[in-house]
């Protein structure tokens, strides 16, 4: 490879990553199983790869995978045809423009949360991240926040009300909402 289809790559995985997550989930909503979850992700994300250079960097990668995964969806559900599992075509195209509008709108939800977290007061931001830390219990947090675990839940409860009400806002005024 040379340097220009080296930068061509990393780029392709470093998108291709940050995206992987959500397009997985979208595959997920149309496919009956892990498996066939698995054996349609690596087709796409082959397909892809050869379409790399086709791509426009300024569009949205999101819209261009789906509609990528969602043919190699149909091309895996031809193949499974004989299975009675199998959903009809016309439900299955239902479901992937549900799932790539919800995949907007998660996105847009989700940066709207991360803006809002920013603007809490620290010691409700360090409250939240703590509380919702991998492996701690309330109980733990409430301990050394010196709190009861009810007081902490209060807390939280407050909190998760203020950033909803943020999140609803910033999506409304910003226009983040597909």
């Amino acid at each position: 490879m040379g340097a220009s289809e080296d930068q061509s790559y990393e780029d392709f995985v470093r998108i291709f990553m940050r995206h992987e997550p959500q397009l997985r989930a979208f595959v997920r909503s149309l496919l009956p199983t892990w498996d066939d979850v698995d054996e349609v992700m690596q087709e796409s994300s082959l397909v892809l790869w050869r379409k790399w250079s086709d791509f426009d960097p300024e569009s949205n990668f999101m819209k261009w995978g789906c509609v990528i995964a969602r043919f190699e969806v149909l091309k895996h559900r031809r193949r499974m045809a004989r299975d009675r599992h199998v959903l009809a075509s016309d439900l299955i195209e239902l479901l992937a423009e549900e799932g790539t509008e919800e995949i907007e709108s998660l996105h847009a939800q989700r940066k709207a949360l991360e803006n809002c977290l920013r603007e809490l007061p620290e010691n409700q931001h360090r409250i939240v991240m703590t509380a919702y830390a991998p492996g701690r219990t309330i109980k733990e947090v409430a301990s050394e926040a010196g709190k009861s675990a009810t007081a902490l839940y209060k807390t939280l409860n407050r909190i998760r009300t203020a950033l909803l009400e943020c999140v609803n806002t910033t999506i409304k005024r910003e226009g983040l909402a597909p």
